[in-house]
């Protein structure tokens, strides 16, 4: 069984279907979806309608409850207020059916933060400016009593892959569709990739355990990149670009 893990797509249709691509190229037997997957400028409603269609195991992230959690006396964030100003009821009905979390089978489970929490950094940790990869101790206290072997995540943006103190396989493949982002909570810092190219991520059971490539890929990123500039967003055209967060 070769699963590609996809994560935070953020609406970047043509980031999707390169990757989509990619893995079926590749002979994937199962494409799983790890949240994240409409807020931003981009194409929201597109994006959603073609996940509808594929009918792939998916979990929700922070950014779909956040999105469904609008209303007008709390309006949300910018991103998240784009996307569900595009999407119908039906639409909605999708996000809102979606888990927070995954048991995939007995040794793959899907969170998109964290086991705990959808919002909290699992193999990362925001450490003044940046984030930087979280020590052994954090991410013992983060998978908690999870005991699955494969346990995938998102979020961050940030591929990694990383053994658990009880040699489990953490993995996050990175983001489809945004490869920069910054915050300002507690002090302004940022994450990025280095370059714009989508990534995601395969696992592979082996006789040994999980056998992980992680893989980037090139699309059209200055067509989403332009995009985003139309819809006002000069910070996410600077991040879909160039794949880092400042100039």
């Amino acid at each position: 069984m070769r699963i590609a893990l996809l994560s935070d797509i953020h609406g970047n249709l043509l980031a999707l279907e390169a990757v989509v691509a990619d893995a079926r190229r590749r002979g994937v037997d199962q494409i799983v979806n790890l949240g994240d997957i409409l807020s931003g400028p981009l194409q929201p409603l597109e994006t959603a309608q073609y996940l509808m269609a594929q009918n792939w195991p998916t979990i929700a992230g922070n950014h779909e409850r956040q999105l469904l959690a609008i209303t007008a006396e709390k309006p949300g964030g910018e991103s998240d207020r784009f996307a569900r100003e595009q999407l119908g009821e039906v639409e909605l009905v999708w996000l809102r059916s979606l888990p927070k979390t995954m048991q995939l089978s007995d040794e793959i489970f899907l969170c998109h933060g964290t086991p705990r929490s959808d919002i909290e950094y699992f193999l990362d940790t925001q450490d003044g400016p940046r984030l930087r990869m979280a020590t052994a101790p954090e991410i013992a206290d983060r998978i908690g009593d999870q005991a699955s072997m494969l346990v995938c995540c998102g979020h961050t943006h940030i591929p990694r892959v990383l053994r658990s103190a009880r040699g489990q396989w953490l993995v996050n493949p990175g983001s489809v569709g945004l490869q920069a982002w910054d915050d300002d909570h507690p002090i302004r810092y940022v994450a990025e990739n280095g370059s714009p190219d989508a990534r995601y991520a395969i696992v592979e059971r082996t006789t040994r355990g999980w056998r992980t490539e992680s893989i980037s890929v090139p699309y059209d990123h200055e067509a989403m990149a332009s995009l985003a500039s139309r819809n006002g967003r000069e910070d996410w055209a600077r991040w879909l670009r160039t794949g880092w967060a400042d100039e």
